[in-house]
């Protein structure tokens, strides 16, 4: 748009909060209020509320609009992430309301589905682009109090009694005092840190916090203590039980900056705010006189962006770095207290971010593996990583959504989360089992024993919520076994009907695998069919974990193209060799250097990234696509822990490398 003209606003959720924006753009230079969106459209005087603005009946009403240039979204927290999305999806920039989602998982995904719109996306902290801000980052800066050590800072008031119908104390519409007015102090900490060490914010090394939980299960007053990396302390707090000074305090060694409000600068409609410096006895008032309205600010700070072309705010703003950091230390806030909401868990969000049901889609290929009567996708999906449902579910949802159906999980992960996690998701999304090829893991060490297979077996079933595995490797192998005692166990679960498919070894020698099949074969069991070891263009020189096998030099490549042997191989892509993080000056990364730093294996990462540069792709891109391309069958088992991740990785299979250049690439 052109840089003069006015950004021309919708609000979702005709609110207080909506109210107040309205102002802000009734007072600003460059913003124009066009329409509200309402589901109850005839409610006496709500246009009062909004003058001059159109009334539009339904949100999707509003996002179809086509002199709506922005969003402004003003729903309870609950809400947030879904219309944030939709109204991106529609080509819409948007302001979302904070916190910007429930996590930063969440926020991780909208400002993702911006990255790919194209659109401005940001979160409505308006203290963050006032001037009194500035002058207080400009002054930490200066070193007026010295080295910064401690930083204190509070958000809270008293409602006086607890109403279970009010979304501050609703656990179904995420109430409490972290997630409405904890991101204030928690922000304002990071950005002081930040500026501390000249950089836009920092993130803590260590999140500690406490609380109370009130009758309705949500936070009615709570604190935490953050650790930052240049060894500044912050202690924050917030309450919706409890009234508290609100001052932001910054203490130095040599004095202290003092804030009342900080959150609230000049005023609503504009004033005077006041930045105390205490050093000894005496104090010096920096007054900050400001005429314009708060939320103006806020609203030109985003036209601005906007008009530029530019997708998040401009610093002292937050942007989508320092949003989705913020959120995390509100994540680690609420997991040390215990607080999980009931929406996000899977009996209440059983559908995906965007608020539509979850459907297999087919833009991943499948490939056909011997002993599974359903085709696979030709890569699995590993979720390991996730706090929670809420978190894995957004990558579980994108990865079926894209044509994902093989999915890989282990009693051990996490100590049966992933299971239960998967179990939750499958079951949640009413996803159809037959269409699902679920890897089962078990007989871990130290418990790796016959006897633990249908023990473990029996405990991640129940987690897993079905009655069988497609798949089931044993995690890893006990050579003081003898074999023939782990086939009878794998072979009995076959024919029990709780392997429907294949079984193998995780971890497994060659000697024994052909070990175990020989077994098999003379004694009429069933033969171990399946492989999951690491398979990657870049060698594994050291085990990244006790036990662990590798099966990518030339002799493993030469017996599993004689046996044709699926192999679903972890790490597949060199945990991070085929990134910016590798490179032969860089020593500071303990893992890379000791499992895969080689003269060999820079040549290939130099290959791929000569390849890559080529293609148009990333060196990441190569080193999947090498390991689909071989002549024998392996599956890749991908992590990622973002949407962001796993569409970049799901990108690279579009890639087919020819038997010239797989070679080449080996060198």
């Amino acid at each position: 748009m052109s840089t003069d003209a006015p950004v021309r606003w919708g609000i979702i959720g005709p609110g207080k909060i909506a109210q107040t924006f309205a102002d802000g753009v009734a007072h600003s230079r460059g913003g124009k209020l066009v329409a509200i969106a309402s589901r109850n459209p005839d409610k006496p005087g709500l246009g009062d509320n909004f003058p001059g603005a159109r009334i539009v009946n339904g949100y999707e009403a509003l996002l179809a609009d086509k002199d709506i240039d922005a969003v402004y979204i003003a729903t309870p927290h609950t809400g947030h992430a879904e219309w944030a999305i939709k109204a991106i999806r529609a080509g819409k920039h948007v302001l979302v309301e904070k916190p910007i989602a429930l996590s930063a998982y969440d926020a991780e995904a909208i400002y993702y589905e911006a990255k790919k719109a194209g659109v401005f996306a940001g979160e409505a902290f308006m203290y963050r682009v006032h001037p009194q801000t500035a002058k207080l980052i400009e002054l930490v800066k200066s070193g007026v109090i010295g080295d910064i050590r401690i930083i204190r800072s509070s958000f809270g008031f008293n409602m006086g009694s607890v109403n279970p119908e009010h979304r501050l104390f609703a656990n179904e519409t995420a109430g409490g005092g972290i997630l409405d007015v904890g991101g204030y102090p928690v922000s304002m900490a990071r950005l002081i840190a930040g500026a501390a060490d000249g950089k836009p914010f920092l993130d803590p090394e260590k999140v500690s916090g406490v609380a109370h939980l009130g009758k309705t299960g949500v936070d009615e007053w709570a604190s935490a203590v953050l650790k930052f990396p240049n060894n500044i302390i912050a202690e924050v707090s917030c309450s919706i039980m409890a009234n508290q000074d609100n001052t932001l305090r910054i203490i130095g060694s040599e004095g202290r900056i003092e804030v009342k409000d900080f959150w609230f600068a000049s005023g609503h409609k504009g004033g005077v705010g006041t930045i105390e410096i205490i050093k000894g006895g005496a104090t010096q008032v920096i007054e900050v006189k400001e005429d314009r309205w708060l939320y103006s600010f806020e609203v030109d700070a985003a036209g601005d962006a906007i008009r530029a072309g530019a997708k998040e705010f401009a610093y002292p703003g937050i942007g989508w770095a320092d949003s989705i950091g913020n959120l995390r230390v509100l994540d680690q806030w609420r997991a040390t207290i215990g607080l999980e909401y009931e929406v996000e868990k899977a009996a209440r969000r059983t559908t995906n971010i965007a608020g539509a049901p979850v459907t297999k889609g087919n833009s991943v290929p499948t490939r056909s593996i011997p002993g599974i009567a359903k085709p696979a996708s030709i890569v699995t999906l590993g979720f390991e990583f996730f706090p929670n449902f809420a978190a894995a579910s957004l990558t579980l949802d994108a990865f079926y959504e894209a044509g994902g159906n093989a999915f890989d999980t282990a009693y051990v992960y996490g100590g049966g989360k992933t299971e239960s996690i998967f179990g939750d998701w499958h079951t949640s999304r009413k996803v159809p089992r037959e269409e699902i090829v679920l890897i089962g893991k078990g007989a871990h060490s130290p418990l790796c024993y016959p006897d633990m297979i249908g023990k473990q077996l029996d405990q991640s079933l129940n987690r897993l919520k079905t009655d069988y595995v497609d798949i089931y490797f044993m995690h890893r192998d006990n050579t003081a076994i003898p074999v023939g005692e782990f086939v009878d166990a794998m072979d009995a679960e076959v024919k029990a009907g709780r392997i429907r498919g294949i079984f193998g070894g995780s971890n497994w020698t060659r000697a024994r695998f052909d070990e175990a099949i020989a077994y098999a074969e003379k004694n009429g069991k069933t033969a171990p069919a399946a492989l999951s070891n690491n398979f990657s263009l870049a060698e594994m020189l050291d085990p990244i974990w006790a036990g662990c096998v590798a099966a990518s030099d030339d002799e493993w490549k030469k017996w599993l193209n004689a046996k044709q042997i699926p192999n679903f191989a972890w790490s597949s892509q060199g945990r991070g060799f085929f990134t910016d993080r590798a490179g032969r000056d860089k020593q500071t990364d303990e893992e890379l250097v000791r499992v895969w730093y080689s003269d060999r294996n820079f040549g290939r990462r130099d290959r791929a990234i000569e390849l890559a540069q080529k293609l148009g792709r990333n060196p990441i891109h190569i080193a999947l696509a090498y390991v689909v391309a071989q002549p024998f069958p392996v599956i890749p088992l991908i992590g990622p822990r973002t949407i962001a991740e796993l569409e970049d990785s799901l990108s690279a299979l579009d890639i087919k490398l020819t038997p010239e250049q797989v070679k080449w690439l080996e060198g």
